[in-house]
């Protein structure tokens, strides 16, 4: 990286640590009796939600679940996992919806390195082994994966794929097409993304336009022209309304990643936190994600009436 893209990157990264900080003033590191106690719907939980629709859809379904059981949640976003999973550590905040192979790969390169042996894989039950060990050791716990999966995936415009003859991620390392990559600015570092295209298909990655993961920003870049490839999920909903197509991951550089809770041990580790939030890993199915992105993102509905009419509709919360 170059020291101007380095100062850039570090300039708003401080300025992010300093919203995030006033953001968590009020619960940094509370003990639960400092949150209000534990009954009575009086103790409060923190949920961690990510920048991008599913995961605050998801984190604003977790509200509404803990609500029915008794607890006092309130969201709070913090655009990335490099920001929010610290602040789980430090119990600031209390539990966030992950995905697996990702979080294990991520507490693993911050344990052991960026060159660590990977500890994902396509088995969830190996993966999710791997991921609680690692979890543990920083003070977290992660609780069973549900059955909806979702994955990080690539798309170009169509008629882009279709002028280079690119059907796969191979394919486009072969065309040798310079690329610029509209992406979370994190996408600079996490092997899954720049350094993994890099390495495993041989794609040309001139740049990052930080426009965010699957933002409708970001796909109108790639629609424009401006960008030619977006990082985007398996589970986007709003692809076709831009012309653009996901290319297949064909060297498997993504792991499925199965959606699970994950919680800081100390203040949110309890049974009933746990049996609350498994009651949304048995009814939550990928295609329940497709669905619930689709009304953000297309019809335009918020985060929180989404997920008030899924929780209703699923029988998770009493109406």
């Amino acid at each position: 990286m170059s020291s101007t893209a380095r100062a850039a990157r570090t300039a708003f990264a401080a300025g992010t640590v300093v919203a995030l900080a006033a953001g968590l003033a009020a619960c940094g590191g509370q003990s639960l009796e400092e949150k209000g106690g534990r009954g009575g719907g009086k103790r409060e939980i923190v949920i961690g939600s990510a920048g991008f629709t599913e995961s605050k859809v998801l984190a604003e379904i977790y509200s509404r679940v803990l609500a029915d059981a008794g607890y006092r949640p309130r969201v709070q976003t913090l655009t990335n996992r490099e920001l929010y999973e610290p602040a789980l550590e430090k119990g600031q905040i209390d539990v966030v919806p992950e995905y697996a192979s990702t979080l294990a790969e991520f507490l693993n390169a911050k344990q052991n390195g960026a060159q660590a042996k990977p500890v994902a894989s396509s088995d969830i039950g190996t993966t999710a082994a791997a991921l609680a060990k690692l979890a543990e050791g920083r003070g977290l716990k992660v609780l069973a994966a549900g059955r909806a999966t979702d994955q990080n995936a690539f798309a170009v415009t169509r008629e882009f794929a279709a002028a280079h003859k690119i059907r796969t991620l191979s394919d486009l390392g072969r065309s040798q097409q310079k690329i610029k990559l509209a992406a979370g600015e994190e996408c600079e570092t996490r092997v899954f993304c720049k350094p993994g295209l890099e390495k495993t298909y041989g794609i040309a990655v001139a740049g990052i336009d930080p426009k965010g993961v699957g933002t409708p920003q970001a796909k109108q870049a790639v629609k424009d022209g401006t960008d030619q490839l977006v990082l985007t999920t398996t589970t986007d909903a709003t692809l076709d309304n831009f012309g653009l197509v996901l290319l297949q991951d064909d060297k498997k550089l993504q792991n499925a990643d199965n959606v699970l809770p994950v919680v800081n041990a100390k203040s949110a580790g309890d049974k009933e936190i746990e049996t609350a939030l498994n009651k949304i890993n048995k009814v939550l199915t990928t295609d329940d994600l497709i669905n619930l992105n689709r009304k953000v993102d297309a019809e335009r509905l918020k985060p929180a009436d989404v997920a008030q009419a899924y929780v209703e509709s699923k029988g998770l919360v009493k109406k």
